[in-house]
Protein backbone atom coordinates (compact mmCIF):
# COMPACT_ATOMS: atom_id res chain seq x y z
CA UNK A 1 0.00 0.00 0.00
CA UNK A 2 1.30 3.39 -1.05
CA UNK A 3 1.80 5.61 1.87
CA UNK A 4 0.17 9.24 1.49
CA UNK A 5 1.49 12.36 2.69
CA UNK A 6 -0.17 14.86 4.90
CA UNK A 7 -2.88 17.51 4.34
CA UNK A 8 -0.77 20.85 3.35
CA UNK A 9 1.83 19.26 0.95
CA UNK A 10 2.84 21.86 -1.57
CA UNK A 11 1.54 21.52 -4.87
CA UNK A 12 4.66 21.17 -6.86
CA UNK A 13 4.13 23.39 -10.33
CA UNK A 14 4.85 22.04 -13.69
CA UNK A 15 7.07 24.30 -15.90
CA UNK A 16 8.29 23.58 -19.62
CA UNK A 17 11.13 25.69 -20.62
CA UNK A 18 13.87 25.60 -23.54
CA UNK A 19 17.13 26.56 -22.12
CA UNK A 20 19.16 28.79 -24.88
CA UNK A 21 22.92 30.02 -24.01
CA UNK A 22 23.44 33.52 -24.21
CA UNK A 23 24.98 34.46 -27.41
CA UNK A 24 27.51 37.32 -28.70
CA UNK A 25 25.36 40.15 -28.95
CA UNK A 26 26.81 42.57 -32.49
CA UNK A 27 24.07 45.84 -31.09
CA UNK A 28 26.12 45.45 -27.79
CA UNK A 29 23.28 45.93 -25.64
CA UNK A 30 20.61 43.42 -24.37
CA UNK A 31 16.74 44.05 -22.03
CA UNK A 32 15.82 47.16 -24.08
CA UNK A 33 13.74 48.01 -27.19
CA UNK A 34 10.43 46.79 -28.36
CA UNK A 35 9.73 42.56 -27.59
CA UNK A 36 8.12 41.06 -30.41
CA UNK A 37 5.05 38.68 -29.47
CA UNK A 38 4.45 35.06 -31.35
CA UNK A 39 1.27 33.88 -31.15
CA UNK A 40 -1.43 31.44 -33.75
CA UNK A 41 1.91 28.60 -34.34
CA UNK A 42 0.54 26.15 -36.27
CA UNK A 43 2.12 24.04 -37.42
CA UNK A 44 4.69 23.80 -34.74
CA UNK A 45 7.12 21.16 -36.20
CA UNK A 46 8.79 20.35 -39.10
CA UNK A 47 7.73 17.05 -40.71
CA UNK A 48 11.02 14.73 -41.15
CA UNK A 49 8.55 12.67 -43.94
CA UNK A 50 8.52 15.69 -45.80
CA UNK A 51 11.29 17.70 -45.48
CA UNK A 52 11.26 19.60 -49.06
CA UNK A 53 7.65 20.90 -48.47
CA UNK A 54 7.12 21.53 -44.55
CA UNK A 55 7.16 24.70 -42.59
CA UNK A 56 5.68 26.39 -39.65
CA UNK A 57 3.87 29.09 -39.37
CA UNK A 58 3.16 31.76 -36.72
CA UNK A 59 2.48 35.85 -36.17
CA UNK A 60 4.55 38.11 -34.57
CA UNK A 61 3.12 41.38 -33.47
CA UNK A 62 4.04 44.10 -31.29
CA UNK A 63 2.57 45.78 -28.07
CA UNK A 64 -0.21 48.54 -28.53
CA UNK A 65 2.09 51.72 -29.07
CA UNK A 66 5.24 50.00 -29.68
CA UNK A 67 7.40 50.68 -33.18
CA UNK A 68 10.31 48.84 -34.73
CA UNK A 69 11.74 49.73 -37.81
CA UNK A 70 11.63 45.68 -38.11
CA UNK A 71 12.03 42.25 -36.77
CA UNK A 72 14.88 40.46 -37.89
CA UNK A 73 14.10 36.18 -37.52
CA UNK A 74 17.71 34.60 -37.02
CA UNK A 75 18.00 30.82 -36.93
CA UNK A 76 20.32 27.94 -35.72
CA UNK A 77 20.29 24.30 -34.89
CA UNK A 78 20.63 22.28 -31.72
CA UNK A 79 23.82 23.20 -29.66
CA UNK A 80 24.61 25.69 -32.72
CA UNK A 81 26.10 28.85 -31.60
CA UNK A 82 26.26 30.25 -34.95
CA UNK A 83 23.00 32.40 -36.21
CA UNK A 84 21.53 32.86 -39.82
CA UNK A 85 19.47 35.63 -41.25
CA UNK A 86 16.35 33.90 -42.10
CA UNK A 87 13.28 36.56 -42.94
CA UNK A 88 12.76 39.81 -41.98
CA UNK A 89 9.59 41.86 -40.96
CA UNK A 90 8.67 45.42 -41.33
CA UNK A 91 4.67 45.46 -40.84
CA UNK A 92 2.71 44.18 -37.96
CA UNK A 93 1.03 42.09 -37.36
CA UNK A 94 2.84 39.80 -39.83
CA UNK A 95 2.35 35.96 -40.85
CA UNK A 96 5.38 34.59 -41.00
CA UNK A 97 5.93 31.37 -42.93
CA UNK A 98 9.35 29.29 -42.69
CA UNK A 99 10.48 26.29 -44.80
CA UNK A 100 12.73 24.01 -42.76
CA UNK A 101 14.57 23.44 -46.69
CA UNK A 102 14.56 27.69 -46.61
CA UNK A 103 15.79 27.59 -42.96
CA UNK A 104 18.32 24.97 -43.96
CA UNK A 105 19.35 26.69 -46.96
CA UNK A 106 20.39 29.73 -44.93
CA UNK A 107 22.08 27.66 -42.30
CA UNK A 108 24.38 25.99 -44.68
CA UNK A 109 22.64 22.81 -43.91
CA UNK A 110 22.34 19.91 -46.36
CA UNK A 111 18.59 19.39 -45.73
CA UNK A 112 19.45 15.40 -45.79
CA UNK A 113 21.49 15.93 -42.75
CA UNK A 114 18.17 16.70 -41.34
CA UNK A 115 17.10 14.00 -38.52
CA UNK A 116 14.08 13.26 -35.91
CA UNK A 117 15.03 14.96 -32.69
CA UNK A 118 16.94 18.23 -34.14
CA UNK A 119 15.69 21.53 -32.88
CA UNK A 120 15.99 24.90 -34.86
CA UNK A 121 15.87 27.51 -32.70
CA UNK A 122 14.19 31.26 -34.13
CA UNK A 123 15.04 34.41 -32.73
CA UNK A 124 13.50 37.77 -32.87
CA UNK A 125 15.25 40.71 -33.00
CA UNK A 126 13.73 43.75 -33.64
CA UNK A 127 14.95 46.97 -34.71
CA UNK A 128 14.18 50.49 -32.99
CA UNK A 129 15.98 53.90 -34.15
CA UNK A 130 18.45 51.94 -35.88
CA UNK A 131 20.06 49.68 -33.16
CA UNK A 132 19.42 45.72 -33.22
CA UNK A 133 18.74 44.49 -30.10
CA UNK A 134 18.38 40.21 -28.89
CA UNK A 135 15.05 39.71 -27.24
CA UNK A 136 12.86 37.36 -25.05
CA UNK A 137 10.98 36.19 -28.23
CA UNK A 138 12.51 32.92 -28.86
CA UNK A 139 10.80 29.58 -31.06
CA UNK A 140 11.77 25.93 -30.76
CA UNK A 141 10.93 23.81 -33.65
CA UNK A 142 11.30 20.12 -33.53
CA UNK A 143 11.69 18.41 -36.03
CA UNK A 144 9.27 15.25 -35.97
CA UNK A 145 6.79 12.85 -37.51
CA UNK A 146 3.49 14.15 -38.85
CA UNK A 147 0.37 13.41 -36.46
CA UNK A 148 -1.05 9.72 -37.15
CA UNK A 149 -3.81 9.02 -34.51
CA UNK A 150 -3.70 5.43 -35.25
CA UNK A 151 -0.35 5.93 -33.56
CA UNK A 152 -1.21 7.24 -30.85
CA UNK A 153 -3.99 5.06 -29.88
CA UNK A 154 -4.34 1.47 -28.78
CA UNK A 155 -3.03 -1.21 -26.17
CA UNK A 156 0.25 0.64 -24.14
CA UNK A 157 2.05 -0.38 -21.36
CA UNK A 158 2.36 1.91 -18.66
CA UNK A 159 5.33 2.80 -16.29
CA UNK A 160 4.52 5.29 -13.26
CA UNK A 161 8.08 5.32 -11.50
CA UNK A 162 7.70 6.40 -8.41
CA UNK A 163 4.19 5.83 -8.01
CA UNK A 164 5.24 2.28 -8.50
CA UNK A 165 2.37 1.84 -10.99
CA UNK A 166 2.71 -0.75 -14.19
CA UNK A 167 0.55 -2.32 -16.66
CA UNK A 168 -1.33 -2.39 -19.72
CA UNK A 169 -4.01 0.46 -20.57
CA UNK A 170 -6.00 1.52 -23.43
CA UNK A 171 -5.98 4.95 -25.39
CA UNK A 172 -8.45 5.66 -27.61
CA UNK A 173 -9.64 8.95 -29.65
CA UNK A 174 -12.35 11.16 -29.51
CA UNK A 175 -14.38 10.66 -33.06
CA UNK A 176 -14.50 14.83 -33.08
CA UNK A 177 -11.35 15.13 -32.17
CA UNK A 178 -8.28 13.01 -32.66
CA UNK A 179 -6.29 15.13 -30.91
CA UNK A 180 -8.41 14.58 -27.60
CA UNK A 181 -7.41 10.89 -26.24
CA UNK A 182 -9.14 8.86 -23.72
CA UNK A 183 -7.19 6.54 -21.13
CA UNK A 184 -8.81 3.36 -19.41
CA UNK A 185 -6.83 0.86 -16.58
CA UNK A 186 -4.37 3.37 -14.86
CA UNK A 187 -6.70 2.54 -11.41
CA UNK A 188 -7.12 -1.47 -12.80
CA UNK A 189 -3.64 -1.95 -13.00
CA UNK A 190 -3.26 -0.66 -9.56
CA UNK A 191 -5.84 -2.85 -8.40
CA UNK A 192 -8.47 -0.46 -7.75
CA UNK A 193 -11.87 0.07 -9.78
CA UNK A 194 -12.18 2.99 -12.13
CA UNK A 195 -15.66 3.90 -12.03
CA UNK A 196 -15.45 7.70 -12.76
CA UNK A 197 -12.95 9.59 -15.51
CA UNK A 198 -11.58 8.89 -17.57
CA UNK A 199 -8.81 10.45 -18.02
CA UNK A 200 -8.31 13.04 -20.76
CA UNK A 201 -4.72 13.96 -22.94
CA UNK A 202 -5.11 17.02 -25.47
CA UNK A 203 -2.06 16.51 -27.93
CA UNK A 204 -1.58 20.06 -28.86
CA UNK A 205 -1.17 19.97 -32.64
CA UNK A 206 1.14 22.36 -33.37
CA UNK A 207 3.86 21.16 -30.86
CA UNK A 208 2.90 18.16 -29.57
CA UNK A 209 2.79 19.28 -25.59
CA UNK A 210 0.00 17.17 -23.70
CA UNK A 211 -2.72 19.03 -21.43
CA UNK A 212 -4.63 16.91 -19.07
CA UNK A 213 -6.93 18.78 -16.90
CA UNK A 214 -7.77 17.12 -13.42
CA UNK A 215 -10.48 15.00 -13.63
CA UNK A 216 -11.29 11.93 -10.56
CA UNK A 217 -10.53 8.16 -12.30
CA UNK A 218 -11.63 6.45 -8.91
CA UNK A 219 -14.09 7.14 -6.79
CA UNK A 220 -13.07 5.28 -3.57
CA UNK A 221 -8.95 4.20 -4.02
CA UNK A 222 -8.92 1.44 -1.07
CA UNK A 223 -10.86 3.69 1.61
CA UNK A 224 -8.61 6.87 1.51
CA UNK A 225 -10.87 8.76 -0.84
CA UNK A 226 -11.59 9.67 -4.20
CA UNK A 227 -7.94 9.66 -6.41
CA UNK A 228 -7.43 12.05 -9.22
CA UNK A 229 -4.60 13.27 -12.00
CA UNK A 230 -4.02 16.23 -13.26
CA UNK A 231 -0.88 17.69 -15.58
CA UNK A 232 0.72 17.81 -18.68
CA UNK A 233 4.09 15.98 -20.97
CA UNK A 234 5.07 15.63 -24.39
CA UNK A 235 4.04 13.13 -27.61
CA UNK A 236 6.33 11.36 -29.58
CA UNK A 237 4.80 11.56 -32.86
CA UNK A 238 7.84 9.09 -34.19
CA UNK A 239 7.07 6.38 -31.47
CA UNK A 240 3.71 6.91 -30.01
CA UNK A 241 4.82 7.06 -26.61
CA UNK A 242 3.97 9.98 -24.17
CA UNK A 243 5.73 10.99 -21.25
CA UNK A 244 3.86 12.91 -18.70
CA UNK A 245 4.26 14.28 -15.12
CA UNK A 246 1.07 13.29 -13.03
CA UNK A 247 0.29 15.31 -10.14
CA UNK A 248 -1.96 12.83 -7.87
CA UNK A 249 -3.98 13.14 -5.40
CA UNK A 250 -6.10 11.14 -3.02
CA UNK A 251 -8.76 12.23 -0.93
CA UNK A 252 -8.12 14.59 1.88
CA UNK A 253 -4.78 13.81 1.99
CA UNK A 254 -4.37 16.02 -1.10
CA UNK A 255 -1.22 16.11 -3.81
CA UNK A 256 1.12 13.00 -3.05
CA UNK A 257 3.11 14.88 -5.85
CA UNK A 258 4.37 15.01 -9.58
CA UNK A 259 5.18 11.36 -11.01
CA UNK A 260 6.82 10.65 -14.35
CA UNK A 261 4.84 8.25 -16.27
CA UNK A 262 5.92 6.55 -19.71
CA UNK A 263 3.54 5.23 -22.26
CA UNK A 264 4.94 2.82 -24.73
CA UNK A 265 2.69 1.44 -27.46
CA UNK A 266 2.55 -2.71 -27.10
Amino acid sequence: MKKFKIPGFILILMMFSISCEELPDPAGERGVGVVPGISNLNPGIFDSKSLSTTYVEFTVSLAEGATAEKVTVVGSINDSAEESVITEITSFPSVVRIRASEAAQKMGIIISDIANGDIFIFQLLPTVKGKTYHSAAVLAVAVACAYDVNLATGSYHVIGGDWQSEGDVTLTSDPDNPYKIYVVGLEEIEGAVEDEGPLVMYINPADYSVDVPEVVICSDFFGYGPISYKGGGVYNSCTGAFNMNFDISVGDYGSQGVFIFTFTRN
